[in-house]
């Protein structure tokens, strides 16, 4: 049974994906039993890196409350803002509780915070992440982001392999959600580079890097690093119930 995760941005106790213990078969195990997370990465027919699985965060460390944050592997002499993106931050951090108002997070905070499935059918690999119920397609046929799309929340993807890592490519974001948590903004101009690598069986990189020049100077960069959990499934979460606590707290638009 997996530990039970308390997130600061959703005001409220979650308890992560639990399923009665199913052991996979084709898992590489231990003489005891559990999962050789270090056994090799498993790859498709084409020879490519298999990167099904559910994963979560190895970066989560409680703090003086008891509630667990990502460790964003950030260097903050990386972000410059703009005068526009200074601005938006200043409004951002007085009024704005995304998680608070069950609204969706953004990409990282997706991977993060949760656990996530990723599997691959008929040229798209689909993500489907356990906060809000809610999934990506990242699509592999070759085809362009779209030039004048409906900005939504979880943008775009298109995605290509490069030897081993899968570069996924994503555009077409409203501007409504923040990136990390920090309140760093973003506009609809966003566009966000992520290359996953799967070094072995139980572990996976996800690279960010995050190009806005509306907000920001130049693009920057941060790394997240997740390990398999095998022999479950992923839950329903449904965030209604969080927004008890909305009003209590001051300053935030309802």
């Amino acid at each position: 049974m997996r530990r039970i995760i308390l997130i600061l941005t959703s005001f409220s106790a979650t308890a992560a994906a639990q399923w009665l213990n199913y052991p996979v078969p084709g898992i590489p195990r231990l003489p005891d039993g559990k999962p050789n997370l270090s056994a090799p990465t498993p790859r498709t027919p084409d020879g490519k890196p298999d990167l099904y699985g559910i994963w979560t965060s190895d970066d989560l460390t409680p703090n003086v409350f008891g509630v667990s944050n990502p460790t964003f592997k950030i260097r903050p002499e990386d972000i410059i803002l703009t005068a526009e993106g200074e601005a938006l931050q200043r409004r951002r951090k007085q009024n704005y509780f995304p998680g608070a108002q069950c609204l969706p997070l953004n990409l990282a905070a997706f991977a993060e915070l949760w656990p996530f499935k990723i599997f691959a059918a008929r040229g798209t690999v689909v993500l489907l992440y356990e906060y809000l119920s809610s999934y990506r397609q990242v699509l592999m046929d070759g085809r362009e982001l779209p030039k004048d799309p409906n900005p939504t929340w979880m943008g775009y993807s298109v995605g290509k392999w490069d030897g081993d890592t899968l570069v996924v490519d994503t555009s077409g974001f409203n501007d409504a959600e923040e990136i990390l948590p920090g309140r760093r903004p973003h506009s609809d101009a966003l566009h966000i580079i992520e290359r996953f690598r799967r070094r072995d069986l139980g572990h996976l990189e996800i690279q960010f890097t995050i190009d806005d020049p509306k907000v920001y100077g130049k693009p920057w960069s941060f790394r997240t690093e997740h390990h398999l959990v095998p022999d479950t499934e992923l839950l329903e979460y449904i965030c209604n119930e969080n927004e008890k606590d909305l009003k209590h707290m001051v300053g935030v638009d309802k």
